[in-house]
């Protein structure tokens, strides 16, 4: 964001001000509906309040470990669920353990009905195939290895679990509240991906534009 800021001779924090705008204006066209065999999982970001003040508790040091160890409230669950054409979704479910009905959140306005669900042998995610009414399978990697009838499986969605912790390493940590903005950007990176880096960039700008943006400053300071 410095290089922006000098590029077009503006304050840093304007140069951070528009970039959540056109994030906010990008996100608000949505998911492409996933469809066929659709793997599913949720990775975790630690919960971020930078550039906040927080009185409740420690501050925390960049890199620093959380206060409780595996998952827990400190951890904000992010769902991911890709199908075999590459269309995937991304976004922010809540803190600590998901719930099928978070994941039905996130995911369930956005899945094909003729869909199969792949996931492992999670109760969240049989628990929201039930309210969906989708085929389910289920993986055991302790039993069955990576690979299920040498076509279900989880590996599409878990390198794009690596894609996207490689990708966000760059901002040195990320607020909780503009996660989501995060995680469609890098969507929307992963779907142009074969475009050159112009097109891409004028792409992204051209699809911030197709809906009304009324997302304010204040708006952003405040959300």
């Amino acid at each position: 964001m410095p290089k922006i800021a000098k590029r077009l001779k503006i304050h840093l924090s304007t140069a951070f001000y528009w970039r959540h705008k056109v994030l906010f204006a990008l996100r608000s066209l949505g998911f492409q509906t996933l469809k066929g065999i659709i793997e599913s999982d949720e990775t975790f970001f630690k919960e971020s309040f930078k550039g906040r003040e927080v009185i409740d508790r420690k501050a925390k040091k960049r890199g620093g470990r959380d206060e409780k160890r595996g998952i827990s409230n400190l951890k904000i669950a992010v769902v991911i669920a890709q199908d075999r054409n590459g269309q995937a979704i991304a976004q922010k479910a809540g803190a600590g353990r998901v719930r099928a009905e978070e994941i039905a959140a996130v995911i369930g306005d956005y899945i094909a009905p003729s869909s199969l669900l792949c996931t492992d042998t999670a109760t969240n995610y049989k628990k929201f195939a039930i309210i969906k009414d989708l085929k389910h399978e289920t993986i055991n990697l302790s039993k069955e290895g990576y690979v299920k009838k040498g076509i279900f499986h989880l590996q599409h969605v878990n390198n794009y679990h690596k894609r996207l912790k490689d990708w966000m390493r760059r901002f040195q940590g990320v607020a909780t509240k503009y996660l989501d903005n995060y995680l469609y950007w890098f969507n929307f990176l992963q779907q142009s991906k074969k475009m050159a880096t112009k097109e891409r960039v004028n792409q992204m700008l051209l699809s911030a534009c197709q809906k009304t943006n009324l997302i304010t400053v204040k708006f952003l300071r405040e959300v």
